[in-house]
């Protein structure tokens, strides 16, 4: 049999650091905010709390198994490990739902960013040319990409730092309570509702920091460097959601700022004035942390697809290595979807939702799936397999686990209730996922080196 194509290992601890960070730090620049729309700035505060929450528990207990299988397939192989091919096609589908959707919603803010600077520019063009140079750049090598990650994701905590000095003397209390609790003058039942309804747009804000595991099978020393990689990375992430968050809702009407793309240059420009030199710098410079992201997630879901294609759960072209050993077709089919999702209107905006708000949603319905079999796949690879090598143990076991896993499928079901017809396209997807393995692949060995048994 054909040993499978396997990645070159060129990642180390900083490098993995930065694609951690840089997959999410978009997050913060624009698409939480849509939270505010029905959570209003106190109930959505709590909302992200509760999401932080989510993370901080869900990345101690996947970090464990990023340790102990370093595989490209990331979920896709802790879900097959775990409980057969089944279980790696829900976990590799919803993976590929959250990273293939991920990216359209980026590329769209990056045409607003630049919007703002260019009026003449067309946002959906921008957005598919960002793809155009990000997808040959992740075609180039991994070192090369991994090192620009990097590079981007360091200018775009400095941005967000200076963007939080900057704005911090407008910053008032006042401004950032008012009108209660989702636009009422108290907590009640309609608050709630709207704090549940926001929970896509705060996991927003951590959407993809997992992706680096799909890193993890070209990093060096996995079993060292992921661990201090993944929980410096939710602890810089959690640092900078909650202060951009705070002064963005502080300095005047935030009400201004909730169904909008481009927040942070809106929040500086009520406190600048709008010939400031400092809004102009956060539009050029911003776009950093927005190409970070779309850069990043690019690299994250070309794995997915490479990984899946490797164990015949996808056509067997998209394994292919190019001459730099990158998964060029697997990059390419990627984005040509994303591509398409820019440009569906009517098939993404669904509820009367704003077009990115629902590519951010659909999303999301994928990472909460993803989440819910990863932790599935944790706690039972503890019992079944007590002996497995784990360089890093999840702490507080089963109770992080535990919480994360509650906590996703809390997630999911209101996510459900609040957009059934989003589900429903989910659903659909899924259902082409599983028609495919059904006809094409099931019966089909894989060897164990694609699966991820050799870890």
């Amino acid at each position: 049999m054909t040993q499978p194509a396997t990645l070159a290992k060129h990642l180390n601890g900083w490098h993995l650091w930065g694609i951690a960070v840089g997959l999410v730090i978009s997050g913060e620049y624009f698409g939480w905010s849509y939270g505010w729309a029905g959570a209003g700035t106190l109930g959505f505060l709590v909302t992200a709390a509760f999401v932080t929450l989510m993370y901080v528990t869900f990345i101690f207990s996947y970090t464990e198994l990023t340790t102990a299988i370093p595989h490209a397939g990331g979920p896709f192989a802790y879900g097959y490990r775990a409980f057969g091919p089944w279980g790696g096609l829900v976990a590799g589908f919803a993976t590929l739902v959250e990273f293939v959707f991920a990216p359209p919603a980026i590329a769209l803010s990056i045409g607003a960013y630049l919007n703002v600077q260019f009026p003449a520019l067309p946002p959906k063009a921008v957005a598919v040319g960002a793809y155009g140079v990000f997808m040959a750049l992740n075609i180039a090598g991994v070192s090369i990409a991994a090192t620009f990650e990097l590079i981007v994701t360091l200018l775009a905590i400095v941005e967000l730092l200076v963007f939080m000095g900057v704005v911090a003397p407008g910053f008032a209390w006042a401004n950032f309570a008012a009108y209660g609790w989702a636009g009422q003058d108290a907590f009640g039942a309609h608050a709630l509702g709207g704090m549940v309804a926001a929970i896509p747009f705060a996991i927003w804000f951590y959407l993809a920091i997992e992706g680096a595991a799909m890193a993890a099978e070209e990093v060096r020393e996995p079993r060292r460097t992921v661990p201090v990689a993944y929980i410096a990375g939710i602890g810089t992430l959690a640092l900078l959601a909650f202060g951009v968050m705070l002064c963005a809702g502080g300095v005047g009407d935030w009400r201004r700022l909730a169904d909008i793309n481009d927040p942070l240059p809106q929040a500086m420009r009520a406190v600048v004035g709008e010939h400031s030199g400092w809004l102009h710098m956060l539009v050029a410079v911003g776009l950093f942390g927005l190409i970070a992201s779309f850069h990043g997630i690019i690299m994250g879901y070309s794995r997915q697809i490479f990984a899946l294609a490797r164990a015949g759960f996808l056509p067997p072209a998209l394994a292919r290595l190019g001459r730099r050993r990158t998964p060029h077709w697997a990059i390419l089919a990627g984005g040509a979807v994303g591509i398409a999702a820019i440009f569906s209107d009517s098939l993404v905006q669904l509820g009367g939702q704003p077009l990115t708000a629902n590519i951010v949603t659909l999303s999301v319905f994928g990472a909460v799936t993803m989440y819910i079999v990863a932790m599935l796949a944790q706690l039972k690879l503890r019992r079944r397999e007590p002996g497995l090598a784990r360089p890093f143990r999840a702490p507080c076991h089963p109770w992080f686990p535990l919480v994360a896993l509650l906590a996703a499928v809390l997630c999911l079901v209101t996510m459900v209730v609040y957009n059934p017809l989003l589900f429903a396209v989910f659903l659909a997807l899924f259902a082409l996922a599983a028609a495919y393995y059904f006809f094409a692949v099931r019966g089909r060995a894989a060897t164990p080196e694609a699966l991820g048994e050799s870890a």
